[in-house]
């Protein structure tokens, strides 16, 4: 799965601990998703893409 989240983080001049902190995750997590070395759950993509005031879709999407 290909993310933005980074590049929404950034341009909301996040840190990955601020956001982690907002988000209620670890830092290892935003960083890990990020990489692309994980996936969130359903529920934690909903509270990202609500954290950003975006849809899911605005910040995951499938490999092709």
């Amino acid at each position: 799965m290909r993310n933005r989240l980074r590049e929404l983080r950034q341009d909301f001049g996040m840190t990955q601990q601020q956001l982690a902190d907002a988000l209620k995750v670890t830092r290892q997590t935003i960083i890990s998703i990020e990489l692309g070395k994980y996936d969130p759950s359903l529920t934690l993509a909903f509270v990202i893409a609500r954290h950003f005031a975006v849809r899911i879709e605005d910040v995951f999407s499938p490999d092709s």
